[in-house]
């Protein structure tokens, strides 16, 4: 799994029909401190994630183990929100209230 942020969207009028209800995300990858990094991914959203949340993203075929994405073309899927971050005992992210 990957902490990411999401950043933006993509618009698709033209995909494969098991994409059709896809929401597809820009996700901007991130450190475990919060610093964001300089690589991008777009994902399908898996639970309704919006711009400028923290989200956790999965690659390759555990992408397609949602139940949204089984047997479909994907390689990333956001899987998760995050509402907080703790490494080492410090608090590194906390979702605002």
């Amino acid at each position: 799994m990957r902490l990411g942020k999401v950043v933006g969207t993509v618009v698709a009028t033209q995909k494969d029909e098991n994409l059709v209800a896809a929401k597809l995300l820009v996700i901007q990858e991130m450190q475990v401190d919060g610093t964001l990094k300089d690589s991008y991914v777009v994902a399908v959203d898996t639970v309704g994630a919006g711009k400028g949340e923290v989200v956790l993203t999965v690659s390759g075929s555990s992408a397609r183990l949602t139940a949204f994405t089984r047997d479909k073309p994907v390689d990333t899927a956001v899987v998760a929100i995050v509402d907080s971050v703790e490494v080492r005992g410090e608090i590194t992210y906390q979702k605002a209230a």
